[in-house]
């Protein structure tokens, strides 16, 4: 049985959830707009960079949880996975996961994306395990921490060697498919690393070595 391991944002999804997230919360009014808008923008471009400091980010992104009610919270989400999310999903991607589940593997996400946003996508997408920054929920509310270490560049390799002592599985025959080099730790100890639609150092990177490059855009 293989393993197929999938990055998130710009891999499965046409765009970036937690920059979406961030841009739904300024234009439904919940934020600060012109504050809240320059951070999230700041901080996307530090990741495009690879220079993102994650736990700086992660305060951030999940500071607007604590400062309104659980269920207003839940309600926002809804309407941003329908108006936001689902037109990002293509018809390869759900090609793509209906490939793996098809020969029987197992599925899952790792992403740097808090999982009050991915939680809800994976199911969308029809996976069963997800691998995200967890956040912490005491006395029926967010406190706008994350629990453990960051689903976040080496944090992504900590993070699945954790989960699969916790499944009992080896990584062996083993994929993973991202669009970016911030996802390199993981795509080096992989048996079948996949460029996504990547960016130009993983592109390269992925020559050099030889790695598949594909799209799943479906205009591409």
């Amino acid at each position: 049985m293989a393993l197929a391991i999938f990055d998130l944002d710009h891999t499965l999804l046409d765009g970036d959830s937690d920059h979406a997230w961030g841009q739904y919360l300024v234009d439904a009014g919940l934020v600060d707009a012109e504050v809240h808008k320059h951070r999230n923008d700041h901080f996307y471009e530090q990741y495009k960079a690879g220079t993102l400091n994650i736990h700086e980010y992660l305060e951030f992104a999940m500071k607007p949880l604590t400062q309104y009610s659980l269920e207003a919270m839940l309600a926002e989400r809804e309407k941003f996975l329908q108006q936001r999310v689902v037109p990002l999903i293509s018809q390869k991607s759900r090609d793509l996961i209906a490939h793996h589940k098809r020969l029987g593997d197992t599925l899952l996400i790792i992403t740097a994306t808090n999982g009050f946003v991915t939680y809800p996508i994976a199911e969308l997408l029809g996976i069963d395990h997800i691998i995200a920054p967890h956040p912490e929920f005491i006395d029926g509310g967010y406190t706008g921490k994350t629990v453990g270490t960051p689903s976040f560049q080496g944090g992504k390799v900590v993070r699945l060697n954790d989960w699969l002592s916790e499944q009992g599985y080896e990584l062996q025959d083993s994929w993973f498919y991202s669009d970016s080099h911030n996802d390199l730790p993981l795509l080096e100890i992989v048996d079948h690393p996949v460029a996504v639609d990547p960016d130009d150092k993983l592109r390269t990177i992925a020559g050099q070595r030889g790695w598949p490059v594909i799209s799943l855009r479906d205009d591409a």
